[in-house]
């Protein structure tokens, strides 16, 4: 768990608040936090903050919909709307360009933002980002149970505690029943309830569009890229690292073994101590 002094504030983008944590000096890394209920950026990267912020300015943004920022997301274009935030976002931290780190829907919005504005973007590390090949064949297992946690009977710990335990992480043991609690208790939030940031898309038009295998944008981004992905991810399938490899021009790939979807939890010390090498190379 991060001991670092975290600095605290609130930015508006576009109208809405977007919460910011930050740590540490040197060039800037934004930590993008997966979508899964009641995540939230500290809370993601909580092991893997202290580290970065050795070496850089390591910012950890809740993202639109979830923790302490605005709820809500506009679901006709989600990855644009998460990105066109997070963009705003460095705007207010006068920030010219980041690294961006990824996890899952993280990795989806930091890929979208280099693809609209590759010049704010310096490197991309992308652990299993949603949005490669979902328009192709059926959804994991994994995905299924996460976009069925706000649906039927509505959110429970049970549920909650099925998805992390049998889907998200490898190990279903190392994962403390403190962490699910905290995480189900912000994933009832009333408003979080009533309009959930990750939800089936609406149509087959949002559904192309949050598929990067179909962007042709693709295969000129020349960012340097670092995809991470666990062998034994149940959400976003591992076939996943080389479609986007095929595609991106300037793409190292790393498949860490007996690992699930949470690479930066489960894998902590490899993951921290990788991302800060190709960061720094």
């Amino acid at each position: 768990m991060t001991t670092a002094t975290l600095t605290e504030r609130s930015v508006r983008v576009n109208g809405r608040e977007i919460f910011v944590a930050e740590t540490g000096s040197g060039p800037a890394v934004v930590l993008l936090h997966g979508g899964g209920p009641g995540a939230s950026g500290v809370s993601n990267y909580t092991r893997n903050i202290e580290p970065l912020a050795e070496n850089f300015r390591v910012i950890v943004p809740d993202m639109p919909g979830y923790g302490r920022s605005t709820k809500g997301v506009d679901r006709r274009d989600p990855f644009g709307y998460l990105a066109d935030h997070i963009r705003g976002m460095l705007d207010e931290l006068g920030i010219d360009s980041a690294h961006l780190v990824g996890n899952s829907y993280g990795g989806s919005c930091a890929l979208r933002l280099a693809l609209d504005t590759p010049y704010r973007v310096n490197k991309l590390v992308l652990m299993g980002p949603g949005g490669v090949g979902t328009s192709r064949g059926l959804p994991s297992a994994g995905l299924k149970n996460l976009l069925g946690y706000y649906r039927g009977e509505g959110p429970s710990l049970e549920k909650l505690r099925t998805f992390i335990r049998s889907y998200l992480v490898y190990d279903a043991v190392a994962v403390p029943d403190s962490l699910i609690e905290s995480r189900y208790e912000a994933s009832i939030d009333p408003e979080v309830v009533a309009n959930p940031p990750l939800q089936r898309p609406s149509g087959l038009r949002t559904l192309w569009r949050m598929d990067f295998t179909r962007d042709r944008r693709l295969v000129s981004l020349s960012t340097p890229t670092l995809i991470v992905w666990g062998r034994d991810d149940k959400v976003n399938k591992p076939s996943g690292a080389a479609m986007l490899a095929d595609r991106l021009p300037n793409a190292d790939v790393l498949l860490a073994a007996n690992t699930g979807h949470w690479v930066q939890w489960e894998r902590a010390d490899l993951f921290n101590a990788v991302t800060s090498a190709f960061l720094k190379s």
